[in-house]
């Protein structure tokens, strides 16, 4: 397969670009940890930046709601934001001091559900900023990233716990234990094929697990690669990050994988996304943008 990365460079270098997202307006939205900006930029590379009103709030990951909004966590903040196509912000203070909000997603009852990774935790914030928490059951579970399920759930890795989690809309929780010890899940989504997958940082792995709870797992040809986060391509292949290797991975459900290069060395790829121009775009920490077209 013929493949073209273009990158883009940010208007500051230490901005620290880490989770992105289609926007409802054509463009591509993506949070700036270190700059503390919303930043947005158009398929041609035109670069627009929104600054948030808490100051080092570290906002990380972020996804499209209901509302026509875009919603992403502050991790340092403990609040969840949100900012229109207009660039107006609106930010949610969460009941649990510290909580330490990392990932989140568009929840199938139309509310935005988010990881407590300090506070052992997920959490369901309404439209209108409603906020509830489910304590999870075993200690230090650390969840990270959260995503839907074909079962009406919602799936989340335990990174520490070395667990995959489900929550019901409702709040019923369960947990299944991954195959390889210590394996340090991280990013997590639905996959073409109806199974939830995942990356494994620590092991160097891709996971799969069915609705119920069976696991694959694929090891990754480039030792210490560190994955990082994981989407559904156009074409029933997942995409990921390589944290590590710097590079972009595919996977297809049968579990051949292909790795590409970034051309920026020591970029650090964090966050991607599918575009509306089928391109999958990324964020590199070293302060760019990345497009891979194929």
């Amino acid at each position: 397969m013929n493949i073209n990365i273009n990158e883009y460079k940010l208007p500051m270098e230490k901005s620290g670009p880490y989770g992105i997202t289609a926007g409802y307006d054509g463009a591509m939205w993506f949070t700036e940890n270190k700059g503390n900006k919303i930043g947005r930029i158009t398929t041609e590379g035109e670069i627009t930046e929104y600054l948030l009103p808490t100051p080092d709030a570290e906002p990380l990951i972020i996804t499209k709601g209901i509302d026509g909004a875009i919603w992403f966590t502050e991790y340092k903040a403990n609040k969840i934001g949100k900012i229109t196509m207009e660039g107006k912000v609106t930010e949610y203070e969460i009941p649990t001091a510290g909580s330490g909000p990392y990932g989140i997603t568009l929840g199938p009852d139309g509310a935005m559900w988010f990881t407590e990774i300090t506070g052992n935790k997920v959490g369901r914030i309404t439209v209108n900023g409603e906020v509830r928490e489910y304590d999870l059951p075993n200690p230090g579970s650390f969840p990270s990233m959260i995503a839907e399920g074909s079962d009406g759930a919602l799936w989340f890795t335990e990174n520490q716990g070395n667990r995959i989690g489900r929550i019901s809309t409702s709040g019923d929780i369960a947990g299944f234990n991954i195959p390889t010890t210590a394996s340090g899940p991280v990013g997590i989504c639905k996959g073409g094929d109806d199974a939830i997958w995942f990356v494994e940082i620590i092991s160097n792995k891709i996971g799969r697990i069915t609705t119920l709870g069976q696991f694959t797992e694929y090891s990754l040809p480039t030792q210490d690669a560190k994955p990082h986060a994981i989407i559904p391509g156009k074409e029933g292949e997942l995409w990921f990050t390589e944290w590590g290797s710097n590079q972009i991975g595919r996977i297809k459900s049968g579990g051949e994988i292909i790795e590409y290069q970034i051309p920026t060395i020591d970029s650090e790829p964090h966050g991607l996304a599918l575009g509306p121009d089928g391109a999958i775009w990324f964020t590199e920490e070293c302060g760019k943008i990345g497009q891979l077209i194929y």
